[in-house]
């Protein structure tokens, strides 16, 4: 994309530009879009595959705006940023530009809070729950639905804001540490459902709902809670809990009025059965899209493309084709310290079914503790005959990779 190719390109405004865009920032290259990527973070490891970078925050909606206004672009998209949904759904509508999801639609979903009632309205299953401004709140839920339990920030992702209270001394920190990443003020008490995590890879077209890929999640213990290092297809469920949770997934949309684009679904499968957690209306910030590629034959980072841009998308475009028995994303986690360099990346590359390994941090990056999912430090995404032998592909991979930082010994 350069010289006088950039007049005639569709103009996307990108916000965010982390690991959790790269796979999209890639396919905009793809189709040779004119993409200005908006990240508050300068090393933000998608600004390379974008034509113009603004060194925004991707939750600016004043800033963004402006910035969509003077670019005169022709659609924008927030892959893998929830808050940033709703501001992507705003801003389209302001500058009358076409955008898959109404406002309404984009508010309830950034929102897990609003998710909760218009389940209920529906009668989708999910955990029992509570909501809390202060302590004397906390407790008292606490009292009535019994530990362990979930305390998170209902306007907040990426395990921002969210804590694992198993008794009463760890409550007051969980709420308190929810609270300050809460934008309302207020915080969600739930009971912890245990069970088998599933995530569904949807893509809603014209009102109709299409479960494109159904994926065994695993997450790390606290105090990474809730943070996501695996996701293996196809799931483990049986069929009838399969199907159950698809059928859920697709009500959940529907609950929402999400009618076009993507989006994605956490359900937990236990004694209760099947269980909402909670719906994202975009594409997943794990790579579930170059995943369902890998996997179906289903390009869902394009599809995505389309809708923000307005396109026409031909149903046959969400017909999966099996090209391989199994898939699996691994997360890698880099130990605290500053970057100095990555280690057993060609070896692991080389290994049989290894698609691709991202790395999102360049020596020189600090690497806090592992505390959230903007705390990973690389991914893999591995193919085998079955789920089986990509996630032990996967796991095979990863023990090949070290990360060495400032103080520690690079590997003999």
């Amino acid at each position: 994309m350069t010289g006088d190719s950039h007049v005639w390109a569709k103009r996307l405004l990108v916000l965010g530009a982390g690991p959790g865009q790269l796979g999209l920032l890639e396919a905009a290259r793809q189709r040779e879009l004119y993409v200005i990527a908006a990240d508050r973070e300068p090393g933000a490891p998608g600004f390379p595959l974008a034509d113009r970078r603004a060194l925004i925050s991707a939750e600016d909606e004043p800033a963004l705006e402006r910035l969509a206004s003077a670019e005169e672009i022709d659609g924008v998209i927030a892959p893998g940023i929830d808050w940033s949904v709703a501001i992507a759904a705003r801003i389209s509508a302001k500058l009358g530009l076409p955008h898959p999801l109404s406002v309404e639609s984009a508010q309830l979903a950034v929102s897990k809070l609003r998710q909760r009632e218009r389940f209920a309205e529906a009668g989708l299953p999910f955990a029992k729950y509570a909501v809390a401004s202060r302590g004397e709140e906390a407790e008292a839920a606490a009292a009535e639905l019994g530990f362990p339990l979930v305390v998170k920030a209902p306007d907040r992702q990426g395990q921002r804001g969210l804590a694992l209270a198993r008794g009463r001394e760890e409550l007051e920190s969980a709420v308190e540490q929810a609270l300050a990443a809460s934008r309302s003020g207020l915080c969600i008490i739930e009971q912890l459902e245990l069970g088998r995590e599933a995530t569904v890879i949807g893509f809603s077209l014209d009102g109709r709902y299409h479960a494109l890929a159904v994926t065994d999640r695993r997450s790390a213990a606290a105090p990474a809670f809730g943070v996501s290092l695996e996701h293996a297809w196809p799931s483990s469920l049986g069929q009838a809990e399969l199907e159950e949770t698809i059928g859920i997934a697709g009500r959940a949309a529907a609950a929402l009025g999400i009618e076009q684009g993507p989006s994605y679904v956490q359900v937990i499968v236990g004694e209760r059965g099947p269980l909402v957690v909670e719906l994202a209306a975009r594409l997943g910030g794990g790579h579930d899209a170059e995943l369902v590629e890998a996997a179906l034959g289903i390009e869902l980072n394009g599809l995505a493309l389309a809708a923000s841009l307005g396109e026409t998308i031909d149903p046959e475009a969400l017909v999966p084709r099996a090209l391989v028995g199994g898939a699996c994303t691994r997360f890698l986690v880099a130990p605290e310290g500053e970057l100095v360099a990555v280690h057993g990346v060609e070896e692991a590359s080389a290994l049989e079914g290894v698609k691709r390994l991202r790395l999102y941090r360049e020596p020189g990056y600090v690497f806090t503790a592992f505390r959230s999912r903007s705390d990973r430090a690389g991914s893999l995404l591995v193919l085998g005959p079955d789920q089986e032998r990509a996630v032990a592909r996967a796991r095979e991979a990863a023990n090949l990779i070290r990360f060495e930082v400032a103080g520690s010994s690079a590997p003999d």
